[in-house]
């Protein structure tokens, strides 16, 4: 739409409104920038000038606080400061968690609390607030408060979970509270639980927690089911380790990995990629024994593991499995070798042996020279306090060098019952 304009003096009269407004608003800005250029100076001289140039802008007056807060002013200055900024924004919550800590240096507790809560208020979730609001509230006995805020951290930065557990498992001991009070349906913050509650040996707590884990019907990382079952095996309690590697098949893609009563050995066939943890066949790593999946020789399914001898002189090949048994109980193992070329007195063979009691309770022959597949099995009855045994392959005699190649297909551990 054009404006008509009926005589010269409406023109100039327009023009100079046209000007008026245009250098207002080029005042305004300029002040912006002058304000932005001295509020980045790292002097209190140049924060206070922005802070005139800008009265209304609450970060400036931030900026000024946290100035005399970071070189040591009389911390009621440094308060009063952080009430001004707040006085203009109150819903910073960063703002609001700096003026508690202004008020922690006064020494006035009830003002801290109350500054403290105000950042919550202002916001939630964010984790550092909640991280000093913890603390605090632990600081003051209020035990249940400071659960609520480490949650809050657990939840949005699992980087503090270590150390919020600590905390947590410090001042108040006991699983069930942390449990129901502090833990977000987080598999990473069980992560750090079970972690806090192996290293402290706290057995019964970290079943309660690994049960809590599986509840959540999340996906759980193999490598975590690993450690626990290891922690487990190393404390004995195999009945436990049983029920993590059953628990963990759904949601760690185990459900290939568990023994049956037709054959208590995992992955007997080499079938599986082999895990190397739980109760699936473990392996060590040596310049002397190379380990192999060879699926040009197998026995009873599609593949056979080579285990290839370098003339060292080892003890066992660096393979070996942990099977569950019952106390005085009837087993038969069974497996399958191949071999060529070997050299060195003696060869190796299959043992079965208690973990615990490091009872040998069964050695095969020597597994010398055969190039076709040869079966090789035994009874044996397990000792009165069996829980677990270890099948691997020992060098006989131990220490001694040997050289060849070696295949082994078709392990497996059945119980024998009387007819």
């Amino acid at each position: 739409m054009q404006l008509a304009i009926a005589t010269r003096g409406r023109k100039i009269a327009l023009l100079l409104a046209t000007l008026l407004l245009a250098s207002l608003y080029i005042g305004v800005c300029f002040l912006e920038f002058l304000a932005s250029h001295y509020s980045d100076r790292q002097d209190l001289a140049s924060l206070e000038r922005a802070v005139r140039l800008q009265p209304g802008n609450s970060e400036y007056r931030y900026r000024v606080a946290r100035f005399l807060s970071l070189t040591q002013s009389p911390p009621e200055l440094v308060a009063s400061a952080y009430r001004a900024a707040i006085a203009l924004n109150p819903h910073r919550a960063r703002y609001w968690f700096e003026l508690a800590g202004a008020y922690q240096q006064l020494g006035d507790t009830s003002a801290q609390a109350d500054a403290l809560t105000r950042a919550i208020l202002a916001d939630p979730k964010t984790p550092d607030v909640a991280w000093q609001a913890g603390n605090f509230f632990l600081v003051q006995g209020d035990t249940e408060r400071a659960l609520k805020e480490f949650r809050i951290v657990l939840e949005n930065d699992p980087s503090f979970a270590p150390a919020a557990l600590q905390l947590c498992w410090r001042v108040n001991p006991d699983i069930d509270t942390i449990l129901s009070k502090a833990m977000p349906p987080d598999p990473q913050a069980f992560y750090a639980l079970l972690d806090l509650m192996m290293v402290k040996k706290e057995t019964a707590a970290a079943a309660k927690a690994w049960a809590q884990l599986v509840q959540l019907q999340q996906p759980i990382q193999s490598r975590r089911v690993f450690d626990y079952i290891r922690y487990l095996v190393a404390e004995k309690e195999v009945d436990q380790a049983l029920t993590v590697w059953r628990q963990a098949a759904p949601l760690s893609g185990l459900e290939a990995y568990q023994p049956s009563p037709q054959n208590l050995v995992v992955n007997g066939d080499f079938s599986l990629p082999v895990l190397n943890g739980g109760f699936d066949w473990i392996y060590y790593r040596s310049r002397q024994v190379s380990l192999a999946i060879d699926p040009t020789q197998a026995h009873t399914g599609d593949r056979s593991l080579a285990i290839t001898f370098d003339k060292a002189e080892i003890d066992d090949a660096g393979i070996r499995q942990l099977v569950a048994v019952d106390p005085s109980t009837t087993y038969e193992f069974s497996a399958n070798y191949k071999a060529e070329d070997m050299e060195g007195a003696g060869g190796p063979r299959f043992a079965v042996q208690d973990v615990y009691g490091e009872q040998i309770y069964f050695a095969s022959d020597d597994l010398k020279e055969a190039d076709f597949w040869k079966p090789v099995s035994g009874i044996f009855t397990t000792g009165p306090e069996a829980k677990l045994v270890v099948i691997r392959i020992q060098r006989d005699p131990p220490g001694a060098p040997i050289k060849g190649k070696f295949w082994v297909d078709g392990v497996k551990l059945v119980e024998r019952r009387n007819p």
